[in-house]
Formats: C-alpha cells, structure tokens, sequence
C-alpha cells in the first residue's frame, strides 16, 4: 500500500500532506470544481522534483508544488532522479469536496434511561426527563443526537435484578421512528464493566457483542433509528477488527488520540504513534486497509465546565486543521442524580455548546452520513 510507511529512500519524502489526510476548503483554494493543494517535503540539494507531473520549486533540501485535487481520493506521487538514482514517495489523500462547518453530537454509556423507561411503563419515551431534555434542545437548535447503547446495566446503581434491553417493550417503535431524522441509538459495549472491554479482544467478541445490541435496537426502535457505532466503548480495539467493522457498515471511528502523562497514545484504537500525533492535531485521517475514517474528539462536555465551554470552542475554531468538524459528545451517567459524579447544570452545558456552534454556522450531522455529514 502506497503511504508514509511504504519503504522508501530517505533521499526523498513528502511530508504534508500525510498519508490518509483529509483536506477541505481550509486546506487550499478551490477553483473550478477542484482543490488547489501545496505539496512540500524533502529532497537532496540540487536534484529535480516531479510531484503528479509538476515541476516542484526549491529552496534547500525543501521542495513546495501545487497539485489540484479533482476526485474524492487522489494519489500524489514525488519523483527524483539524480546521481544516486530514481527515487519515488506516494501518498494518498482525501478531499472532502462537498464539506461545510458542521458538528456531530454524541452520548457515550447509555443505559439507565431504557431502565428508567421500562420500569415505569411511561406512555411516551419523552416522560423520561433524560430523552425530555435532548429533544428540548432538539427543538430549539436542531440538534441532531446520537446515544451510544449498553446491551445490560450490570447492576449498576439499582437494587433491583439487572436490566438488558431485552426488557425494553417494542411499543414506542412508531415513536422512535417518528423522531428519527434527530435521535439515533447504536451499539457502544456489552456493560459499563469491565474497562476498555474490547482493547485486546477479538473481532469475534467485539462484533458478536455489536450484533446482539443491534438485534435489539432495530426490534425496540425500528430500523431508521439505527446507525453504525462511531465509537466503541473506551475508544480502543484492536486494528484487526477495522475491516470486520466495516464490513458492519461502520464508517468511522472516533477517539481522543492523546498523550497520556506516561508518554503512550490513549483511546486511539490502537492506531500507532504516527497516526495517533497527527490525529490529535487534525479532524480526521483516513485509513485506506479498512477504508474508515477516524475522527478527533474535540469536546468532552461533562468534563469540561460551562465556562470553558465557548473558549475551548473558539481555540479549535481558530485552527483550519480542526474548525471544519467540531466532534462533541457527553456521558449519559452525569445526568442521573443517582450517579456518585451527577452534574446538576449538564443540560445548560449541552445548551451552551449547541448555542455557540448554531451561531457560528455550524450544521448539525450524523458523521455516518456521506463523508464525515457532508454529501459524498
């Protein structure tokens, strides 16, 4: 496979874009149906470049060219030749052609609300003050939400036996499909418990796991409220469940791609340093094996107070390489004041952060809709 890993000479590297990026109107010029890109790397003084046909321009051991992206996926090849011989570097890059400022909203964990539902045979599922609330702020900004499901609660904060979503009646299903075009349900893990269940199980056990809450979703809410899972539970597989994944139809994969204090990338999904450094710092970065699109987590809202709620949202904003896809998510638990971490003003962090990306022109998405929200 053509890439930044490929074995190549160290004479010769392209080194922006990377391999797998995702580049929009922010990364260029857009003029007549394409993309104008620029192309840089490294090359050894005095020596020709070609990058896809153009002469490069150079300045040292640095070479810039400009290439115009016309299709969804375009190779970029550099070439040299010189005293030492032919050397060659392709790379692979995205165009997100059709892209506008947009967010994604999702909700990590959920669980006690299909309890909530079940156990007090409500008449509609918006009696439940946790689904009330959402589609309040639906209502006010459009917002569109996904919530990420446990198969069972584990026993988790309940006295009583433990619930699966096998006892949630099929009688609201009109009622889900009603709502669809905003709130969608889909597969997160089995439980809360253990950890990061699926860092270093098998794709076998990650997709049997997935199937039996899908199985469940699609009888309790219909098929229309079903989406593919964007994030699995802790943020970590296995890279050998890429491909299984996305023979399930999963497109994306999202994660925080950080540094931990120890020096290792965490909840990456086991994606290697390279990938996980410039993850951290980009929207997104396609892998080309498995074909999904991994996406950076910009915002965590029940970790990030409502003050600093609008200026972490103007810093990413003020970076081309993270103001197109603004990636926000919570945690179903912090609402229930039942939960040792219950956050009382949670709802009002939700309404800030949906406040502030509609006024700046932010479109609300599903990311596995298109590309990433956008038309493909």
């Amino acid at each position: 496979m053509a890439g930044n890993t490929s074995s190549i000479s160290n004479l010769l590297k392209i080194e922006e874009p990377f391999n797998g990026a995702v580049l929009n109107r922010r990364h260029g010029i857009e003029e007549n149906g394409r993309l104008k890109i620029t192309v840089k790397g490294e090359a050894p003084l005095d020596v020709k470049v070609v990058v896809n046909g153009i002469t490069a321009k150079r300045a040292g051991t640095h070479f810039t060219a400009e290439v115009l992206l016309g299709e969804r996926e375009t190779e970029i090849t550099a070439e040299s030749d010189g005293w030492f011989g032919k050397n060659r570097h392709t790379i692979k890059v995205v165009w997100d052609k059709n892209s506008f400022p947009r967010y994604c909203f999702e909700i990590d964990d959920n669980i006690f609300f299909f309890r909530e539902i079940a156990r007090k045979k409500y008449k509609s599922i918006f009696d439940s003050f946790y689904l009330n609330g959402l589609k309040k702020l639906h209502d006010k900004y459009g917002s569109k939400i996904q919530l990420n499901c446990y198969y069972t609660d584990g026993l988790e904060y309940t006295d009583e036996e433990e619930f699966n979503l096998t006892q949630f009646p099929d009688r609201y299903k009109s009622e889900w499909q009603d709502n669809s075009d905003w709130l969608r349900l889909t597969f997160h893990a089995n439980s809360n418990k253990p950890d990061r269940p699926y860092q270093f199980a098998s794709p076998q056990e990650l997709i049997g796991d997935m199937r039996k809450v899908v199985e469940q979703i699609k009888r309790i809410a219909g098929s229309e409220t079903y989406s593919p899972p964007t994030i699995i539970h802790w943020g970590m597989v296995q890279p050998s469940a890429f491909k299984p994944l996305a023979d399930e139809g999963v497109k994306v994969l999202r994660g925080y791609f950080r540094k931990t204090p120890a020096g290792y990338y965490d909840v990456n999904n086991n994606l290697d340093d390279i990938r996980s450094e410039y993850l951290f710092r980009h929207d997104a970065l396609k892998d080309f094996e498995s074909n999904i699109v991994f996406s950076k987590v910009d915002m965590v809202c029940n970790s990030t107070p409502i003050d600093k709620i609008v200026p972490t949202l103007e810093e990413m904003t003020g970076d081309p390489n993270r103001a197109e896809i603004l990636d926000l998510m919570t945690h179903e638990q912090y609402f229930y004041k039942f939960y040792s971490a219950y956050i009382p003003d949670h709802f009002d962090r939700l309404d800030r952060s949906f406040n502030w990306v509609t006024e700046h022109g932010y479109k609300p998405v599903f990311l596995h809709e298109g590309f990433l929200g956008a038309p493909e």
